[in-house]
């Protein structure tokens, strides 16, 4: 098995097994559905909190608005994808074998 440096793809050589059991996480995946779905209702609460207080806190109110932000890391988007990958983290698997590698659902 090499690693590719420049494009951070792992590959493997031929003749080489290379099965994965443990679930892949994108950088952006949590460890679970709801500890994700409470991250996005921190982060969008925030979000919206800091403006709807607007008129009545003032511009203190704007202090929610990073909260909010690192809560979704980064964006909105940001939080979408790692909803996605912390879904569908550890339904596939692939295998490589004598050069090829298959993508296969995960049996449970």
């Amino acid at each position: 098995m090499t690693h590719d440096t420049t494009t951070m793809i792992r590959t493997a050589t031929p003749g080489s097994a290379d099965v994965r059991d443990a679930p892949t996480r994108g950088s952006f995946a949590s460890l679970t559905v709801p500890r994700h779905l409470a991250r996005g209702a921190v982060g969008f609460g925030a979000l919206v909190g800091s403006l709807a207080l607007l008129p009545v806190v003032g511009l203190a109110s704007l202090l929610l608005a990073p909260v909010g932000l690192i809560a979704l890391r980064g964006c909105p988007m940001c939080w979408a994808i790692g909803l996605v990958e912390t879904i569908s983290a550890g339904r596939l698997r692939r295998s490589c074998t004598e050069g090829r590698c298959d993508l296969t659902r995960a049996r449970h």
